[in-house]
């Protein structure tokens, strides 16, 4: 395991089981820090699922994970449970369902809302239970080849809320994508602590871009460098193969 500091975050770099390890292990720790369940957000893509496989079949790993752990997503698309595209579905069916995570600890977006209703009713839903203005204890991200994070893509209207604005969670347009329900930049500086996973060789363009490109690219063309204004919540988990240009 390799570790590197960036004004994104530190960079932690090791093999996918590892990295599974790691972030297992932040969850377990996490437990053992607050004198509730933690809030552990998950997120949609092909990592994620390859996390919620692993899991469900290493329980041992996280025996914590049933009761002492609250779960949800930090983002969704505007799809019913149901569906394949669901974040939160695939979190469910791949990983709370085969371990046995309590209902009372599996929040979830109402996607049978309006848009906006349904970001404001998960916000109220979170600061009743976690308090006012709270967000995640431990926020899990993934990054899309266009550097975006969550549901923040490049140019998207939330990425202007850099100056703490808004509200921690919303609903937002995308292009091309549809209605997303997804953690703000004003959210996720209120995280505990941030961790985005980055594996394979199709991210390192993306990798190269964030960490060696120019300083002076806004955030709204590199969505993910929001992280500059709190690295010291944020830890990227990545493999050789992501880090190979840089």
């Amino acid at each position: 395991m390799k570790r590197l500091p960036s004004p994104y975050g530190e960079i932690v770099i090791a093999e996918k089981e590892t990295l599974f390890d790691s972030f297992t292990s932040m969850i377990r720790d996490s437990v053992k820090e607050v004198t509730y369940p933690p809030g552990v957000a998950l997120t949609g893509g092909s990592t994620p699922k390859d996390y919620f496989r692993w899991l469900a079949d290493h329980p041992d790993k996280l025996p914590e994970a049933k009761e002492n752990v609250v779960f949800t997503v930090s983002d969704e698309r505007y799809v019913p449970l149901e569906s394949d595209e669901s974040n939160y579905g695939n979190a469910m069916r791949m990983f709370l369902d085969p371990v046995g995570i309590i209902d009372d600890h599996r929040y979830f977006w109402d996607t049978s809302r309006d848009p906006v209703d349904a970001a404001r009713w998960y916000q109220q839903l979170w600061e009743l239970s976690f308090g006012e203005d709270a967000t995640y204890d431990i926020c899990m991200l993934g990054m899309g080849g266009d550097c975006h994070t969550a549901s923040l893509f490049p140019g998207s209207p939330l990425l202007e809320q850099l100056d703490d604005s808004g509200d921690n969670f919303a609903s937002v347009l995308v292009p091309d994508k549809g209605e997303r329900l997804t953690i703000t930049p004003r959210g996720l500086k209120r995280c505990g602590r941030i961790v985005i996973f980055v594996l394979g060789e199709g991210k390192a363009e993306a990798v190269k871009k964030i960490f060696r490109g120019d300083e002076n690219t806004p955030v709204s063309e590199i969505p993910v460098r929001l992280f500059k204004h709190f690295p010291e919540k944020v830890t990227w988990l990545m493999d050789g193969a992501a880090t190979s240009l840089l």
